[in-house]
């Protein structure tokens, strides 16, 4: 038992779950418009995302304890770094174009980081508001955008309209884990539940999750589709309306992020019903 304890803090703390989610949202985009599945592109997101998020979450930390780092983070820095060069292998292989689209998405990912503002004293994350935007316009660029571009999908309203939403969703899920870090987070950051509170951000979570709503039936998807999203639309505000700043271990960082894995594998469900 101990050893699966292990093994399942290993999977959520080296960002294995983060890139199922970010790799369930690209297949859900395969669903929605029909393109084919793309093993390269999807693997690069998949590795990529695994070794931004844990770059992003490590750097600071390794670089302060570079000496005496334990055994587990030791783990998931060798993890990160066959990660890398399994996302590097992936890569090589798309378009250069790709490649180009893919860079200021990239980068985004590395300021989120790296300090560069204010003296090279402050990163993307530190400024105001930025935390959430940020990742959410990466996450619906990776698994919206690119794989759209990379299938040869012209940039049509439909494939506009289905970014847009996938942002806000991603904001939204966003919400529980700021909820949770309203006790660590400093007033200076400015995340939405430290600036209005935490009841109020589940009321702009709920009119946001509305609008994504209405973009999925403006998006004129299948029935199916249009099903499996409802389903989708009210688990995410169950889990939205239950967050608070006291919550399980692995409230956000599991059950918060299954749930794209979820509503992938409805759609399969559903896909095979009709």
């Amino acid at each position: 038992m101990k050893f699966f304890k292990l093994l399942f803090s290993f999977y959520i703390n080296a960002s294995i779950h983060v890139g199922v989610s970010v790799y369930a949202f690209v297949k859900i985009t395969e669903q929605y418009f029909g393109t084919p599945f793309n093993v390269s592109l999807s693997w690069t997101i998949f590795f990529g995302t695994i070794t931004g998020y844990n770059f992003v979450k490590y750097a600071g930390v390794a670089r302060l304890h570079h000496r005496s780092l334990t055994s587990n983070l030791k783990a998931i820095q060798i993890f990160s770094f066959f990660c890398f060069v399994a996302m590097c292998y992936f890569a090589v292989q798309l378009p250069l174009q790709i490649l180009i689209i893919a860079t200021p998405f990239a980068g985004l990912t590395l300021l989120y980081a790296v300090p560069f503002l204010s003296g090279f004293q402050k990163n993307l994350r530190q400024v105001s508001y930025l935390k959430g935007i940020v990742v959410a316009f990466v996450w619906a660029g990776f698994t919206v955008l690119i794989p759209c571009i990379a299938a040869g999908k012209e940039m049509l309203l439909s494939v506009i309209l289905l970014s847009v939403q996938r942002f806000i969703i991603v904001v939204v899920l966003i919400f529980p884990f700021d909820i949770r870090d309203v006790k660590y987070d400093a007033i200076s950051l400015q995340t939405i539940p430290t600036k209005i509170g935490v009841e109020k951000t589940k009321r702009v979570g709920l009119g946001l999750m509305v609008f994504a709503l209405l973009i999925e039936y403006a998006i004129n998807a299948e029935a199916a589709l249009k099903n499996t999203f409802m389903i989708f639309f009210f688990m995410v505000l169950v889990f939205l309306m239950r967050s608070k700043i006291k919550q399980s271990k692995y409230y956000s960082s599991f059950w918060i992020e299954s749930l794209p894995l979820i509503w992938w594998l409805l759609i399969l469900g559903f896909r095979n019903l009709y």
